[in-house]
């Protein structure tokens, strides 16, 4: 598998950060990847780095954005743009190296459908989107 710096998902990670309410988000401590290569299913993942090691490194809480070029790009902007606010709403509130999973029993049962659904409503809520 092969990584590479993705300097225009950062830029939209910004934007997304800034227009969407995630007053929580330190985009500059949010670090985007594209990645060739991948077998698994998924067009995108988070990487977090635990308070451990967070510890053992002396460095503060940080998060690896990965897109899966394969699948990431053939999608349309707008389900980009969807792809990139589900994988946020995986950094929690504190913004602490943790990750928040699909399913969760803060704030009531959370499922998948309910992550499209808070997804979709954030996309709408955006007035300038990333790609424009």
């Amino acid at each position: 598998m092969r990584w590479i710096s993705a300097p225009d998902i950062s830029r939209r990670v910004k934007h997304l950060a800034f227009h969407l309410p995630f007053p929580h988000l330190h985009p500059e401590q949010i670090f985007c990847f594209r990645s060739q290569g991948s077998k698994g299913r998924a067009t995108a993942r988070i990487w977090s780095l635990p308070a451990v090691w967070q510890q053992a490194l002396n460095v503060s809480a940080g998060y690896c954005l990965e897109v899966i070029t394969e699948k990431f790009d053939r999608l349309s902007l707008s389900d980009q743009e969807k792809v990139l606010i589900h994988e946020l709403l995986h950094i929690p509130k504190t913004f602490s190296g943790a990750l928040v999973p699909h399913r969760s029993r803060f704030a009531g049962r959370r499922t998948f459908r309910h992550y499209h659904d808070v997804v979709e409503s954030l996309y709408q809520k955006l007035v300038v989107k990333s790609f424009t």
